[in-house]
């Protein structure tokens, strides 16, 4: 299988069964940026054993796009086996960390999990309660192995015991600012749970991206392209963005366009952005 390049700004993360591997091979070539193998809520407790090694022959060599894995949360029995038999593994893109209410939790699993070369395995630490958001800053700050966080949105729900889906607004703008506080990237929108409500999907990445999520975490290949056409800049969204950077180019330092747009060094950011998630979409 050939090795595809790896995209600089992923915005599809694939979950994936541990305890079925032909889906995980399928998985690979689905066109997910990201495949998350699961071993916590997907796979039951008497299959846990089978996920964990079926996994690691995965990664016993690199795969053709990263893969990450979903531990078992950290006070569980699996926990300690999970990242004792992962973390040495060649093909191990990151290690998703379930259930973080506290920046020592992931500061011990970095510690645990380092590599034997003295490298650093990238952490992704879930948020899934009441607790881990109101922490979210500490845990995104917790070690230099972070490279992201994101909620876990079914979790929360049953945490907070809401029903209505904007009353989970403010803990996502939560976990954005704190990713951004941090100096982590955007974080990536939750799962949207019905695989067939292909337009709710949809609105609710339309709602995503402009709370600040970049990309979102899929549960069926049919989303990915929903998510993909969602988050990538639009033509008036490139267009635009063009002509702030040659604008910027031409004569640097704040200024107004003829169109009246005034441009400063925050607005030239966000137009770079756009114009590198045009790139990328060029090269998908």
């Amino acid at each position: 299988m050939t090795p595809r390049p790896v995209v600089s700004v992923p915005l599809t993360w694939l979950y994936v069964p541990g305890d079925r591997p032909e889906v995980v091979v399928k998985a690979l070539v689905s066109g997910a940026d990201v495949v998350i193998v699961d071993l916590e809520d997907a796979v039951a407790a008497d299959r846990k054993e089978y996920a964990r090694s079926a996994t690691a022959e995965l990664l016993s060599e690199p795969p053709p796009v990263p893969v990450h894995v979903r531990v078992n949360a950290l006070d569980t029995v699996y926990a300690e086996d999970d990242l004792k038999t992962l973390a040495p593994l060649p093909g191990l893109g990151a290690l998703r960390l379930p259930k973080i209410s506290a920046a020592a939790d992931v500061v011990r699993v970095a510690e645990r999990a380092a590599p034997a070369d003295g490298g650093a395995l990238p952490l992704h630490p879930l948020l899934e309660s009441a607790l881990g958001v109101e922490r979210a800053y500490e845990i995104a700050a917790a070690h230099p192995s972070v490279q992201g966080i994101a909620l876990g949105e079914a979790d929360l729900r049953a945490d907070l015991a809401v029903r209505d889906d904007r009353a989970l607004d403010w803990p996502r703008s939560r976990v954005i600012v704190a990713a951004r506080a941090a100096g982590l990237p955007s974080p990536a929108q939750s799962i949207h749970p019905d695989t067939k409500d292909l337009d709710g999907l949809a609105r609710s990445c339309a709602h995503g991206r402009a709370l600040g999520f970049l990309g979102r975490a899929a549960i069926h290949p049919r989303q990915l392209p929903v998510i993909e056409r969602a988050y990538a800049p639009t033509a008036a969204e490139i267009e635009s963005a063009e002509h702030i950077v040659e604008a910027a180019t031409a004569r640097p330092g704040a200024q107004a366009l003829p169109t009246g747009h005034f441009i400063d060094p925050a607005i030239l950011a966000q137009a770079r952005r756009t114009l590198t998630l045009a790139h990328r979409a060029a090269r998908s």
